[in-house]
């Protein structure tokens, strides 16, 4: 929200806010005849009034507001400190690079492709191996197994201890990923406690994804999803843990409820303790927030978890404008970003394997596509970048960030201004056509930087350029068909 100058001013107020609820909220804002507007933040209701006891109450969220006079990229800056602070001592430990074996394999996990791909990924660099769906008993399609999360015999017939063995043979952190509060009707959890879903009595239940969704309020349902994650940590060498969440609640109810319940409410509230509960007895292990890509995108979440899947969507130009949008509001240190294969969803103009690494490289580092059919050269570029991104990981998690153009403009980039103010990452992206460029006579491209005094130097390889220059001027990028992305690491003189 922006409020316009005023008497005497000359810059715009910018303002923002935040609830610190996974569960349902709304902000609402009233601008009044006066001039004034009043913002209102907290939990939505969407189980309509509730019955309270007699000297009973509720929990309302956490509201946080940031502000800035230096416009939306000041407002990112102050919501960036926050979080880096939600995060606590969990910041000062590296955001591994992690590879996920989903869009190779799906489902048709089994111990031999998985090695196949940590194999290939080991090589590249690649720090922690993620197996994400497919590795239980019945889930063989997204129609069975989802509350069974015992490792399937068949898969992994000499065991999945020894299947992580083997990972971690390889230098790799064994990661894994889980669903815990849905269920799959043919599940044998689903048969010995079909009670333990939201249901509304008298009314078939409505299936997504074909699965239902455990009653998270319900004690035995919260233990049972605790236990289930607890347990997997403590049996097995689990350094990273993935959880998703693929279906909102549709259902409003709980059979046999005589009063009206505050299941939304009361569904977060055990989320946030199991989460609390495997930090303090888990806090070497790093936990990814996914719901059916960012839906727990949020201050609560970010002091729990390390870092949050922004979207499923990983089409290059597409990902370039949903994570120039999650740096607005999010800190890089808690944006989870894949190489991938994949052509975007609304933007399907081509985009070379640099694009897609510096992309990701503007939070955490991953890898998502089928390393089996990269060829030799596509393998030692992404060894490279890897390497790159290792060099550069702390200022991206620790620095100021500075948002350059935007997706739908010439000018595209992202800064880090390192704290110590010794060394600027800047990523830049070619946003437009690629044929033309460099057969006709042109300009480069300039990012004007953010941030830096007018009387220092700074070098770029053989290149030097003082401060004012790269505020007033900018960096120099020149585009062409085969050279659409850049990282720059400029140190000062």
């Amino acid at each position: 929200m922006a409020r316009g100058p005023g008497p005497g001013r000359t810059r715009r107020s910018h303002l923002g806010c935040g609830a610190g609820l996974d569960g349902s909220w709304q902000i609402v804002a009233e601008p009044d005849t006066g001039g004034l507007t009043r913002v209102r933040v907290g939990r939505r209701l969407v189980d309509g009034g509730l019955d309270l006891p007699a000297g009973g109450g509720i929990t309302l969220p956490v509201v946080a507001g940031a502000h800035s006079d230096a416009g939306l990229a000041g407002l990112a800056q102050a919501w960036h400190r926050y979080q880096r602070q939600l995060a606590g001592d969990r910041l000062d430990r590296a955001r591994p690079v992690l590879y996920n074996s989903w869009e190779a394999t799906e489902f048709a996990v089994d111990a031999d492709n998985q090695l196949a791909l940590a194999r290939i990924a080991a090589e590249l660099g690649v720090e922690t191996f993620v197996v994400d769906d497919g590795w239980f008993i019945g889930r063989h399609d997204d129609r069975g197994g989802l509350g069974d999360w015992t490792p399937d015999p068949v898969k992994f017939p000499a065991g999945f201890d020894a299947f992580i063995a083997q990972i971690r043979a390889l230098g790799l952190t064994f990661g894994l990923w889980v669903e815990p509060e849905s269920i799959s009707p043919a599940s044998r959890l689903y048969a010995e406690h079909p009670d333990w879903v939201y249901a509304i009595d008298d009314r078939p239940i409505t299936p997504i994804r074909n699965q239902y969704l455990l009653d998270l309020g319900r004690p035995e349902a919260a233990e049972f999803v605790h236990s289930t994650l607890d347990g997997l940590l403590r049996r097995h060498d689990i350094g990273y843990l993935k959880w998703d969440f693929n279906r909102p609640r549709t259902e409003s109810g709980r059979p046999g409820a005589a009063t009206r319940l505050d299941l939304d409410g009361a569904h977060v509230a055990n989320v946030h303790r199991i989460y609390a509960a495997l930090r303090r007895d888990h806090p070497h292990v790093t936990i990814e927030a996914c719901a059916a890509g960012g839906a727990r995108t949020d201050l609560a979440m970010a002091a729990h978890a390390d870092v949050f899947w922004p979207s499923d969507n990983t089409g290059p130009l597409d990902r370039l404008a949903i994570q120039h949008g999650f740096l607005h509001a999010n800190a890089p240190h808690l944006l989870s970003s894949w190489v991938t294969d994949a052509v975007g969803l609304f933007d399907q103009r081509p985009r070379s394997l640099a694009f897609r690494f510096v992309l990701a490289m503007a939070g955490v580092l991953g890898i998502g596509a089928d390393i089996r059919h990269w060829t030799p050269r596509q393998r030692a570029e992404a060894a490279s970048w890897i390497g790159r991104y290792k060099q550069i990981r702390e200022v991206i998690t620790h620095g100021e960030v500075h948002l350059i153009g935007g997706p739908d403009q010439p000018r595209c980039a992202v800064q880090y201004t390192a704290p110590d103010g010794e060394s600027v990452v800047v990523l830049a992206w070619h946003t437009g056509r690629l044929d033309g460029h460099g057969l006709l006579p042109s300009r480069p491209v300039r990012l004007p930087l953010r941030g830096l005094a007018t009387d220092d130097t700074w070098r770029h390889g053989d290149n030097t350029y003082s401060g004012s220059h790269l505020t007033a001027v900018g960096l120099p990028v020149r585009w062409t068909a085969d050279h659409d992305a850049e990282l720059f690491v400029l140190r000062r003189a």
